[in-house]
Parts: structure tokens; C-alpha cells; sequence
């Protein structure tokens, strides 16, 4: 045996085997700590994607009351300047064909849509007045515009 190999064996022998140095003998698995980092870290990236989503349906709704108003005040328009005389409601517009149905409000989930009465004239033969405007019955306020959707 050479005196390399002598030396070798002897500085081994005080100290633990490389499989015991590596965890070969540790038990396999997580620690309650890690666990809990892990369990912590993925209920805040669901309570972040919470408010996200939240935020993106609100967005939509949002979207949808605006065009909903734009196609009903189109349709209002339209059947004054052909029929000469303002609609009297908003079934009117559906009887005559402007709108195949009255829209439900996307904030307030009814069709309780607030109508506004004017005297204004839009074509020097109109006869009559009516229905002027349409808005939202809903008086919640828009996180984004913070403006309430009944002034939409």
C-alpha cells in the first residue's frame, strides 16, 4: 500500500461516507415549512388572478352597456326621422322592427332601462315627440370613468 492510498483511507475515516454526506439516508419528502411557502406563494397568484378576472368583467359589462346604448339611441333616432313622430316606449321600437328585442342592462341584469322624454324635433315634419334618450337605471358609479352609468 502506498503511503498516497495510507493517507487517503485515514483522513476517510473521520468523516462521514459521501452517500451519508449527500442525504442517502435522509427521509424523502418536503418539510411542513416548504409546504407552506409553496401553499402561500400559489393563494397569492390566485388572489391576484381574482381581481384581474373581476376586473376584466366589469370591463366587459361596461363595454356592453355602451354599445347597448348606441344601437337603442341609433334605433330611436332612426325611427323618428322614418315615422315622423318619436317613440312613445321602447316597445315601440321592437313592434316596428329597430330592435328584434329590448336589451337587458348589463349592470342591472333587467330591462329597466330609464327613458327620457324630450320635445326636441328632429325633421321639420315631425309631428310628434317622445323618447329622446335611453340610459341606465343602475345608479352604481364606474370604477374606470367614475362617472354613474345613469349619465352614460
Amino acid at each position: 500500500m502506498s503511503i498516497l492510498t495510507k493517507l487517503r483511507t485515514s483522513a476517510e475515516a473521520g468523516r462521514p461516507s459521501a452517500a451519508r454526506r449527500h442525504g442517502a439516508f435522509a427521509p424523502a419528502g418536503f418539510t411542513l415549512l416548504e409546504l407552506m411557502i409553496v401553499v402561500a406563494i400559489i393563494l397569492i397568484l390566485i388572489a391576484m388572478g381574482i381581481g384581474r378576472y373581476e376586473r376584466s368583467v366589469l370591463r366587459a359589462k361596461e363595454s356592453a352597456l355602451k354599445q347597448d346604448l348606441v344601437v337603442m339611441r341609433q334605433a330611436i333616432e332612426q325611427y323618428t326621422l322614418d315615422k315622423q313622430v318619436a317613440p312613445q316606449s321602447l316597445d315601440d321600437l321592437v313592434t316596428a322592427g329597430y330592435l328584434r328585442d329590448i336589451p337587458t342592462d348589463p349592470i342591472t341584469r333587467k330591462k329597466d332601462w330609464r327613458v327620457i322624454y324630450e320635445d326636441v324635433v328632429l325633421s321639420p315634419e315631425q309631428s310628434g315627440t317622445g323618447i329622446g334618450d335611453v340610459r341606465s337605471a343602475s345608479e352604481l358609479v364606474s370604477p374606470f370613468e367614475s362617472t354613474p352609468y345613469s349619465s352614460w
